[in-house]
């Protein structure tokens, strides 16, 4: 499907790399639609036990590929791929771990409120630039972060797009570690290898009985999708997509 997505296995740890570095891992539909295919595949697949999610060095990921959203804002079609690997994300039948170095920009955020365990670098950032772009918070962060950070924390981060470093998202819950840019890969890993170590029926019970009833995430997935959707092609929406890329050509 694409060949900016490289899935491997490591044990019976299932390794989805995001590999874009030219665009720091911007993520196009066919990127959407190779990650919902291996957690699909990976929870169907008695040999894997956990997923892990890695980005390149300095980049987990810029967010989506603007060039989708412009092509959507000015009429073209938009696929299922971003819809079906959120869910498949949200709906995760085995434990998903993330290791995070540098840009982490709106799904290189949002995704790991899903992980079960995440590392992230001294020099990592999570940023969600949503209202800015005239654009919705996605992938259920509207219900998960008021509930893990805070109201105040999560109006900061999801509609005021103030970017939130590594000690700050230890702090309040939405990473479980910070490590050295030299061991993120290996340190998580490891990780996953300790998970995939556990007794899977147990492990299985325990992560269900925390995540609770996962309908209720799919569902606001699917209405902040509608308003996404909606204002994707909105005038607001336009015009700040128009500005945004002005100042990438001018910079």
């Amino acid at each position: 499907m694409t060949d900016f997505i490289k899935v491997e296995r490591r044990g019976a740890v299932q390794i989805i790399k995001m590999n874009r570095p030219d665009k720091k891992n911007a993520l196009d539909r066919a990127m959407y639609g190779a990650m919902a295919k291996a957690l699909t595949g990976g929870d169907a697949d008695p040999e894997v036990r956990c997923h892990v999610f890695l980005g390149v060095p300095g980049a987990f990921t810029s967010g989506n590929d603007l060039q989708d959203f412009l092509a959507y804002a000015t009429g073209g079609e938009q696929g299922m791929e971003v819809y079906d690997f959120l869910v498949a994300l949200a709906t995760a039948a085995k434990p998903v771990l993330s290791g995070v170095d540098g840009i982490a920009v709106g799904i290189g955020t949002t995704i790991n409120l899903h992980c079960d365990l995440t590392y992230a670098t001294p020099r990592t950032v999570f940023k969600t630039p949503f209202v800015d772009l005239g654009l919705v918070p996605e992938a259920g962060s509207s219900l998960i972060a008021p509930a893990l950070l805070g109201r105040q924390r999560s109006f900061a981060l999801l509609a005021l797009g103030e970017g939130m470093s590594a000690g700050t998202a230890k702090q309040c819950g939405l990473i479980y570690d910070v490590v050295g840019e030299d061991e993120i890969e290996e340190v998580t890993l490891q990780m996953a290898e300790n998970v995939a170590a556990k007794p899977p029926e147990a492990l299985k019970i325990a992560r269900d009985l925390m995540l609770g009833d996962r309908k209720i995430v799919v569902e606001r997935i699917r209405e902040e999708g509608a308003h996404f959707r909606a204002r994707l092609q909105s005038d607001e929406a336009r015009q700040a997509f128009m500005a945004f890329m002005a100042r990438k050509k001018s910079a």
